[in-house]
C-alpha cells in the first residue's frame, strides 16, 4: 500500500471543513501548519472510520491545518492511516494507530498486530 495523496492544506475550522470535506466518508488526515516553503511538517495524523470531517471538527484550535483524503472504508482508512503514521512519524502521534473494532488487521509497514 502506498501513503495516500492528501487534499489540502485547509484551515481548521468548522467554516473549512464543511467548504473542503464535503461528502460522509471514511478518510485520513494530516494536522499542522504549511511553511513557507509549502511544505506540511505533520504533527498529527488520524482517522475515521465513517466520517473524517466529523472527526477532523474534534481538533478544532488544536492545530491551524489540515489535510486529508477520503477512504472507501474503515480496512482501508486504518491502512491509510498506519502509512501515514510510518511516512511522517508525526510528534503528537504517541501510540501506533488501532486496529478497527472487531478486526484483526495488521499494519502494512511494521506488523504491529502479529
Amino acid at each position: 500500500m502506498a501513503v495516500p495523496k492528501l487534499v489540502g492544506a485547509f484551515p481548521l475550522t468548522q467554516e473549512s471543513i464543511n467548504k473542503n470535506v464535503a461528502s460522509v466518508s471514511a478518510g485520513v488526515y494530516a494536522l499542522g501548519k504549511a511553511n513557507s516553503d509549502r511544505k506540511f511538517p505533520v504533527q498529527r495524523t488520524g482517522r475515521s472510520d465513517d466520517d473524517v470531517a466529523g472527526r477532523l471538527a474534534d481538533h478544532i484550535g488544536d492545530y491551524p491545518e489540515f489535510m486529508y483524503a477520503y477512504c472507501n472504508n474503515a480496512t482501508a482508512a486504518f491502512y491509510a492511516e498506519c502509512e501515514l503514521h510510518h511516512e511522517y512519524n508525526p510528534s503528537d502521534n504517541v501510540y501506533h494507530p488501532d486496529r478497527p473494532n472487531g478486526t484483526n488487521l495488521k499494519c502494512p509497514r511494521c506488523k504491529v498486530f502479529d
